[in-house]
């Protein structure tokens, strides 16, 4: 049999407004973050469209391939630390002359045994800068590496 006292609707409020105090009341947000995502809900699409979605964004995505002949033209003409110079510059030991500037101030054309003797000079210093990097870059795995260990009876891979 169960006994219900007087008090127990007062009570029932006291307990009732001890859990709406401010220090009680859990955040809305720690039960539902910004990017949650439950099963079956698009709730973590529609959070972060606002935040990563742009005006004509699929025609931008579908026509990025145009701006390859610009990032082409960037890469060739930045300078690589392991060769110590532009790529294009390494491989015809001239800067890229662009459309916009066809050659600076005070260059003189060189031809013949120079121009051989210089491209010699160019691939040769190209060899030896990417044998610093290989080396610098073997050194660093030969540290980062630790022995095989193997005792009798371990399985190996043979190839």
């Amino acid at each position: 049999m169960m006994t219900v006292h007087n008090d127990l609707i007062k009570q029932i409020r006291e307990a009732q407004e001890e859990a709406m105090k401010k220090e009680n009341i859990r955040l809305h947000e720690s039960y539902n973050p910004k990017y949650s995502i439950y099963p079956g809900s698009d709730k973590m699409y529609q959070d972060l469209k606002p935040l990563y979605w742009w005006s004509n964004m699929k025609a931008d995505i579908t026509t990025w391939d145009c701006h390859m002949p610009l990032f082409e033209f960037s890469y060739n003409n930045s300078y690589h630390a392991s060769i110590k110079a532009a790529s294009y510059e390494a491989l015809y030991g001239r800067k890229c002359r662009s459309h916009v500037c066809c050659s600076e101030v005070g260059d003189s054309q060189i031809t013949g045994l120079e121009l051989i003797h210089n491209t010699t000079e160019k691939f040769a210093q190209i060899k030896n800068r990417l044998l610093t990097a290989r080396s610098r870059q073997k050194s660093y795995a030969d540290r980062r590496t630790k022995p095989l260990e193997f005792e009798v009876g371990d399985m190996v891979l043979l190839k």
